[in-house]
């Protein structure tokens, strides 16, 4: 194998389409604003009780000029259209255009935890009320993980490596690092890494409901009545995730083709750290956690010190939220207190393989206004005392270097320390 490179790795551009918006300029207009973006599920008709949901407001593929009937009657999948959105979106943003020298030297790494799944629950309805010559050729195309990056290919003109990350609820950080790993190592000098997630299907809604991992909004509970008050990470009542539908891609470049191509860096992707639980397949693990921190710390030439601010994971689960700030307490120390510490699921949910990239993409624009978005709907509990959350409203916050936390089912974490350039 040839030498690595050694490159610097800079975020370019982004873009993303969540609960409270379809672009990122609507979304970024509600996050400042405190919003959250939940509702009763539209998408599909179910029974349970946690049918509080994120949905992507005003999402319809078929307004954009590259998608027509016969494209959304073949692909199903409504993760893919997602991704050639959003992908094709963080290239405007990032004024990065393909051709001849740019596209072969381009990648694209899009995550997702659940895949095709709506796809496959039309095939299923198909098979049993229509017959088998009524499933979709379309099908297995429809499931394939690395499938909506090779329509954004398709779409925009790049060849490099595409594939897909599978690392559950961490799979958007996992595209981030393992992309900026591409670049310093010289395998690719752009990569557009994120997530996409459209799951909001009856049998998805009511298995999260079953593992007692989604709240279950009952009267008497806050979110009967408003709903956007489900998802409240750190507060003494939180009782689960809001499940939300989202993607997000951000594009990074080496650090001479952000010269060569006047590109304007937004950050730096200094230091990953990655480890696996070996515990329980949905219970995290502090000691793993904290390994993975520390390693991120580490590989961007810190100190915990130097850390400024904290992207949390942040549920609004009761083990998840306790054993994410025992982590922290091990990992800073008593200067935690003074670290902002902030969730994006209390307004957006949780996007599953997306939220890496979405967190990322509202992470770095917080930084780059010198704000930290806020952790709504929080009402104190006693075994956070000690951690800045900072709650409901968004703070101004001059901040140079960043952490965010991702973790998955399976016992997958991937953290990742950003800085402002």
């Amino acid at each position: 194998m040839k030498q690595a490179l050694n490159r610097k790795v800079y975020v370019v551009g982004y873009d993303v389409a969540t609960p409270l918006g379809n672009d990122f300029a609507s979304t970024w207009r509600r996050a400042v604003n405190g919003e959250a973006g939940f509702r009763r599920v539209t998408r599909c008709q179910t029974t349970s009780r946690s049918n509080v949901v994120g949905e992507i407001p005003d999402w319809n593929p078929q307004s954009f000029d590259f998608i027509d009937r016969k494209e959304a009657y073949n692909w199903n999948a409504d993760f893919v259209f997602l991704t050639m959105v959003v992908c094709k979106r963080a290239l405007e943003n990032a004024r990065l255009e393909m051709d001849d020298r740019t596209g072969p030297r381009t990648a694209c790494l899009m995550g997702s935890a659940l895949n095709g799944c709506d796809a496959l629950r039309i095939a299923f309805e198909n098979y049993t009320r229509r017959g088998p010559l009524k499933v979709s050729p379309y099908l297995l195309p429809n499931l394939c993980a690395n499938l909506p990056a090779g329509k954004a290919g398709m779409l925009l003109g790049f060849t490099g490596p595409i594939f897909s990350p599978q690392g559950a609820c961490a799979s958007g950080n996992h595209a981030i690092a393992i992309g900026a790993r591409m670049i310093r190592d010289g395998d690719c000098d752009f990569v557009i890494a994120g997530g996409a997630e459209t799951c909001l299907i009856p049998e998805i809604i009511q298995g999260f409901a079953n593992m007692w991992a989604t709240i279950k909004v009952e009267p008497g509970d806050r979110a009967y009545d408003d709903p956007t008050q489900a998802s409240r990470p750190f507060s003494i009542d939180r009782r689960g995730f809001v499940l939300s539908e989202g993607g997000g891609a951000v594009v990074l470049a080496a650090d001479e083709m952000v010269a060569a191509l006047n590109l304007t860096p937004k950050a730096e992707v200094l230091g990953i750290g990655w480890t696996s639980d070996a515990h329980h397949f949905t219970l995290p693990h502090k000691a793993t956690i904290v390994r993975a921190i520390a390693q991120a710390i580490e590989d961007a030439g810190l100190l915990p010190r130097d850390i400024e601010y904290v992207n949390a994971h942040g549920t609004s689960t009761l083990k998840g939220d306790l054993v994410e700030a025992e982590s922290l307490r091990e990992v800073f120390g008593e200067r935690l207190s003074k670290i902002p510490v902030s969730s994006n699921k209390s307004q957006l949910g949780h996007t599953l393989g997306a939220a890496g990239a979405i967190e990322a993409a509202l992470g770095i624009e917080a930084m780059q206004q010198g704000i930290v978005l806020p952790t709504v709907n929080h009402v104190p509990d006693p075994a956070f005392a000690d951690i800045d959350v900072v709650p409901n409203q968004p703070r101004r916050h001059a901040h140079e270097f960043f952490l965010s936390n991702n973790f998955g089912f399976g016992g997958t974490n991937c953290c990742i320390v950003f800085r402002g350039v």
